[in-house]
């Protein structure tokens, strides 16, 4: 019951997150093209790289935190439904260019952001041994 509540806790957060994020893109770059949502996707896409390499690989996330971050944060902060609405409806005004350029930029740039998250994992727990072992 207590992961249940953290991925819920967690979840909240990460939606109000998306929102903000997504509003301020919206203002920001009002270009018709779904920047908003791909700023949250290749975003939470470094974030749950990072915080599954720093549970799995160096075990200094716990179980419940990793629920409360990936499951909980990432898992509300990122959307893949959305993603697919709006590549649905750039295909439905006909913006095939667009469509593509947003389905293939989105899956390009996410994949990069999870290997940068694993670096960023690896280079964090290295600079963290790097300090506490310099004595």
């Amino acid at each position: 019951m207590w992961r249940f509540i953290l991925v819920c806790i967690g979840g909240a957060l990460g939606s109000g997150a998306r929102y903000l994020v997504a509003s301020w893109a919206v203002a920001t770059w009002p270009l018709g093209y779904p920047v908003g949502t791909t700023i949250v996707n290749v975003v939470g896409s470094w974030f749950l790289a990072a915080v599954m390499d720093l549970s799995f690989r160096f075990d200094v996330i716990g179980p419940e935190l990793r629920f409360f971050l990936a499951t909980g944060v990432a898992g509300g902060f990122t959307t893949y439904s959305t993603f697919n609405w709006e590549t649905m409806r750039l295909l439905e005004d006909r913006a095939y260019g667009l469509a593509a350029s947003y389905v293939v930029g989105t899956l390009l740039a996410c994949g990069v952001a999870g290997l940068l998250g694993v670096v960023t994992s690896r280079l964090a727990m290295a600079a963290v041994t790097a300090l506490f072992t310099k004595g």
